[in-house]
């Protein structure tokens, strides 16, 4: 089933659309011949050979500089004609959507000029780059020029780039002027360590929601048919409800570990109710966002490489989009269109079978919000590794083919119940709410699993068990199935009570005859099981990947939930996401064999073919066929009570078989 790309009367909107095809180069003070070799055909050239539903390309960059003749900003040094009204005026001949690739909160150019615009930093200086989400910034620059986009060149939409991640917290007086008004607290906290510091962080976090749908708002009211999304808000960095109108949402996750990190960011976005897609770098290498400290050290990725990315995008139903540097003078680079071609076709030869399906509940990680806002160290970001802990409990479940979703805390009420089992991945604080809520679920038949001392203490008296000493950074050896393994982690001992069950022992050294204590416990709570470990490895997995780690949390998980309604066997290195796709069950094979997270390999071409391997589904009647695609092979299977069993003999990069 191939899904060819067909040119419609008018561009799609972006909820409509599948694949695109991302342009940038922030423009700076070298930018002094932009639009030099930007041509008709240049343009005519990437649509025909991607034949994307919309592209991307740059308006203003970090810099602060537009790279068009803007009357309302601040142009690149060297403007050569209009580059952006090519851009506009092919796209529109050809049914392709227009965005603008636009940085926001972030612009120097823009606090040199104003120097009011800019943020003010604990120290009361200045920031030499980010503009205050309280000040002025975006009525006098962001909201004209958005509009002169619109009116002057009818661009369909806006990705507004270096927004909340670029937020940081705001010392004008103003700012703290009014946060004394609003909230009482005299003594503004400067430092993490300071008393109401959590307060303060909320306080600026509001400044900048209220600075999103303010511009948000202008815009529709301006243009309804202007679409807008804010790079990573209500997303990993921003995990909270939507709470302005934007169209879509939008990120662009890393360059390197990027399998891992598109794993997580996709889950993060896919429960969130709009339309939705990510943003992969189409170069590897080492990368800084630190002006005045550039490190680019940048090759462009392999076909294969990039298609197992977008595979894992497309596997959770969202929209896929690469990016590709711009040369200093606007022009692409014309030879990287050939890796584009082909991952556009890969991914339109498997879009009527995955793109906008929905996940089947299975195993849910808990983001807790709430904990994530007390951590960070950022207002919207987790650059101190917050998320790590998540993260590596996320890659450990998908090498043992959990399909596995992420629940923010405001998806719970709605979605919670589906849920077999749920986990909470080290998290040390939840609100009185969410905690009963979790409870109540339990009680109602769901599983819940903590993982951790400090998540455990949140839940001690339920798990019937007491935490003893001091929780500390321990050298252990956990055992799974007659091995050791050696593990560095937050841990802290348990005595259990009459109804928690021992699970699992670590061992003091790599001796299993020598002392020991207890893993994990699992206790019955109404009609539900709580289970908890008594010890943190999602950072440890990360780091020092062993099977012991991830074949030990499987068999926890397996206790908790052991009829999952997908089982795949025959090798670790694959994703297995269970959807459900116009009421039929779709499910996503992905290979993530080779190197993807060795961080010494910036590019590689080759991943090895997995296969055979064994597959049931739990299915109370037989179907009527299983078809793999893309090539469109109906599958040979049995069925017998009520279990389909099946053997999918090579799996190259990325099938999706159908089952009606």
């Amino acid at each position: 089933m191939v899904s060819q790309r067909i040119t419609p009367s008018r561009p799609l909107r972006r909820a409509d659309s599948f694949l695109g095809i991302h342009f940038d180069f922030h423009a700076a003070e070298d930018s002094i011949a932009v639009g030099e070799r930007v041509t008709r055909a240049m343009v005519e050239n990437i649509i025909e050979v991607v034949q994307p539903d919309y592209i991307q390309c740059d308006c203003k960059g970090h810099y602060g500089y537009s790279s068009y003749p803007t009357r309302v900003g601040y142009p690149a040094p060297g403007i050569i004609g209009d580059p952006l009204r090519i851009w506009r005026e092919v796209t529109a001949e050809r049914g392709v959507a227009l965005y603008m690739h636009y940085s926001g909160v972030w612009d120097t150019t823009a606090v040199q000029h104003h120097p009011q615009w800019a943020r003010i930093d604990e120290h009361g200086n200045s920031d030499p780059d980010m503009t205050s989400t309280f000040g002025p910034y975006v009525d006098q620059l962001l909201i004209p020029q958005l509009k002169e986009l619109c009116d002057t060149y009818k661009v369909d939409g806006v990705w507004i780039d270096g927004d909340c991640w670029a937020t940081r917290r705001d010392h004008a007086d103003v700012v703290i002027a009014t946060f004394q008004q609003e909230t009482g607290i005299e003594d503004v906290p400067r430092v993490p360590t300071d008393p109401h510091y959590f307060e303060f962080s909320q306080f600026c976090r509001e400044g900048f929601r209220r600075y999103l749908r303010h511009y948000i708002d202008e815009l529709h009211a301006h243009h309804p048919d202007f679409q807008i999304a804010s790079n990573w808000a209500f997303s990993s960095k921003m995990p909270e409800p939507v709470s302005a109108d934007v169209d879509f949402l939008s990120g662009d996750y890393a360059l390197q570990d990027s399998v891992n990190s598109a794993r997580l960011e996709g889950r993060c976005l896919r429960h969130q109710g709009k339309p939705w897609d990510l943003m992969a770098w189409s170069f590897g290498g080492r990368h800084s966002h630190l002006i005045g400290e550039p490190v680019e050290d940048f090759s462009t990725k392999s076909i294969v490489q990039l298609q197992r990315e977008a595979a894992i995008v497309l596997s959770l139903g969202g929209g896929f989009q690469a990016y590709f540097q711009q040369d200093r003078n606007g022009a692409i680079f014309p030879w990287q269109m050939k890796l584009m071609q082909q991952v556009a076709a890969f991914c339109r030869e498997r879009q009527a079978v995955c793109h906008h399906a929905e996940s089947v509940p299975q195993v849910a990680l808990l983001y807790a919000g709430s904990a994530f806002y007390r951590q960070t160290q950022e207002l919207f970001d987790a650059h101190a590794g917050e998320l790590r802990p998540m993260k590596g409990i996320l890659q450990a479940l998908l090498e043992r083919q959990h399909s596995v979703d992420i629940l923010m805390e405001h998806q719970l009420d709605a979605q919670l119940a589906a849920y077999p089992l749920l986990i909470l991945p080290e998290w040390d604080f939840l609100t009185p709410d969410v905690r009963n809520v979790l409870l109540a679920y339990t009680h109602n038949g769901g599983n819940l699993l903590l993982i951790g001392p400090q998540c455990a203490a949140l839940f001690e008296q339920e798990l019937n068990v007491q935490l003893e000493g001091d929780i500390n950074e321990e050298a252990f050896y956990l055992e799974h199935d007659g091995w050791l393994a050696r593990v560095c982690a937050t841990a802290q001992q348990v005595r259990l009570g009459m109804a928690a069950r021992a699970f699992g022992r670590r061992y003091t050294s790599n001796d299993d005859q020598g002392s020991s204590s207890i893993a994990a416990s699992i206790t019955e709570y109404g009609r539900g099981k709580i289970a908890a470990t008594y010890f943190n490895f999602g950072v440890r997995y990360s780091d020092a990947m062993t099977t012991v780690v991830r074949d030990f949390l499987d068999v926890l998980v397996c206790e908790l939930f052991p009829t999952p309604l997908v089982k795949v066997t025959g090798s670790h290195c694959i994703d297995v996401a269970v959807n459900r796709l116009q009421g039929k069950l779709a499910i996503n094979l992905v290979n993530t064999a080779g190197p993807h997270a060795d961080y010494r390999v910036h590019v590689f071409d080759g991943i090895p073919p997995i296969g055979p391997l064994s597959i049931t589904i739990e299915s109370q009647d037989r179907p009527q066929k299983i078809t793999s695609y893309p090539m469109d092979v109906a599958i040979p299977f049995d069925w017998e009570q009520g279990v389909v069993t099946l053997s999918l003999p090579r799996l190259e990069i990325y099938d999706i078989l159908i089952v009606e």
